[in-house]
């Protein structure tokens, strides 16, 4: 069994949550998000429900944070909507109060902070304005970034802008998946750039008010053929070209993909390559956030991009998702060769969803042990190699609002009851705190 000796002595242990997902947008001041819109509509989300209370962990902080005592970090989010009900103008002090108790609480008992500013709750005044599709996110995604950053910015250890532009964009605009629910292409690739624009303001505004250790979070799926025919390569490239590379090019490189480019350049913005070389500024880390792989091949009953995914053999998680922790490894190592050499990485995202059931206060998850474990060997082989990886954050601490899966499918390491917001820790957290706690 891995524990934090077998990692560098500066290796962070953590585990993460966002805002939506836990806190509960029907309290404390909070303005409609996109996403309440989006949960209005019967059949967008599992059971017709939301995040109007989610896990209250708006009033239960306290407890919660209690449960991470002994863990090196913290990942949160801002919500933008409890910030700026509106999005724009008019603060909520309520609000600001809340991360303001929040980030004090994680400091006081030990825990470094890690912020992440948007973690998709658009506000939905903005969402009228057209969201993500109107140029003009970026400044109100910057005005949004002082007025967090005013309030706390003196005391996070570090800050991410944005967490998996891929779901703001493509899942969102183009899939349909998530709010707002688009299946518009033009949408789609004005999000992606847009997105990235935003990325590029937020950061644009922290440096100049002297602000450090600062990221963006980024989601990768492992991308492999099914076989070695041609057409399927070409899906398998295209695929890879829009959820992998597209992000991290843009980042890197100044550049998009020409893979993805063959779909959306007929539907960017005019000149948006002028807006490269600044959307390619340095960042000081990166966030990975990786849970399992696709094995693509070609579509021939729809239009471009032409792929579509087959299950593999592999055991599955209740989402339905192939484990397959070989990907992570390869991805990591990848990032540092083709990417970004030497710059630090953390994983930031990393979790298994389960069908757990409380028993006599009791939650036996064996399975989502060995799934951390066989993860964290691909960073320890990883980092054996010259990666940088500088931490480990299990997604998540709390059963939480699993977006459009309701709240069906637990990713946590403490079991939430619902109906009552009981929290039981399952046997996964004891193995977690134990193996990689300050303590150990």
């Amino acid at each position: 069994m891995l524990t934090s000796d077998d990692f560098p002595p500066n290796f962070i242990f953590g585990a993460a949550t966002s805002s939506y997902q836990i806190e509960g947008q029907s309290f404390g001041g909070a303005g409609d998000t996109h996403w309440d819109q989006f949960a209005l509509k019967t059949g967008n989300v599992v059971n017709n429900e939301n995040g109007a209370i989610a896990c209250d962990h708006y009033h239960r902080f306290e407890d919660d944070l209690d449960l991470l005592k002994g863990l090196d970090a913290y990942r949160f989010s801002t919500n933008w909507a409890r910030v700026l009900p509106e999005g724009r103008a008019a603060v909520n002090q309520e609000g600001l109060d809340f991360y303001d108790k929040l980030v004090d609480a994680i400091l006081e008992r030990g825990l470094k902070p890690y912020l992440t500013l948007y973690h998709w709750e658009l506000p939905a005044a903005l969402a009228d304005k057209g969201g993500w599709t109107n140029p003009e996110i970026a400044n109100w995604f910057g005005d949004y970034t002082d007025v967090v950053l005013d309030r706390i910015g003196d005391r996070v250890e570090s800050v991410a802008t944005l967490n998996e532009p891929w779901c703001v964009a493509w899942l969102s605009h183009f899939l349909g998946q998530h709010a707002p629910g688009l299946r518009d292409i033009r949408a789609a690739a004005r999000t992606m750039h847009h997105v990235l624009l935003a990325h590029a303001e937020a950061m644009d505004r922290m440096r100049s008010r002297g602000q450090k250790n600062l990221g963006i979070v980024l989601n990768f799926e492992h991308a492999q053929s099914l076989d070695a025919a041609p057409e399927n390569l070409a899906a398998s490239a295209t695929f890879d070209a829009i959820f992998n590379r597209w992000f991290i090019e843009a980042l890197s490189r100044g550049e998009y993909p020409k893979e993805a480019l063959n779909g959306l350049a007929p539907h960017l913005p005019d000149g948006w390559e002028k807006d490269m070389e600044r959307i390619q500024q340095p960042i000081d880390w990166l966030g990975v956030n990786y849970y399992t792989r696709q094995i693509l091949s070609h579509d021939s009953d729809g239009g471009w991009p032409n792929y579509k995914s087959t299950p593999g053999d592999l055991s599955k998680t209740s989402m339905g998702w192939e484990v397959y922790p070989k990907g992570l490894g390869k991805l990591l190592y990848r990032l540092k060769n083709d990417y970004i050499g030497d710059l630090p990485i953390y994983v930031t995202e990393n979790g298994m969803a389960r069908n757990d059931v409380c028993e006599s206060s009791v939650v036996s998850d064996p399975e989502r042990w060995n799934f951390i474990q066989q993860h964290l060997i691909e960073v320890r082989s990883a980092i054996g190699k010259g990666v940088n990886i500088q931490g480990y954050f299990y997604w998540s601490l709390l059963d939480n609002f699993e977006w459009a899966f309701g709240y069906e499918k637990r990713f946590g390491l403490i079991h939430v009851d619902f109906a009552t917001q009981k929290r039981t820790p399952k046997q996964s957290y004891y193995d977690f705190v134990t193996a990689f706690g300050k303590k150990h």
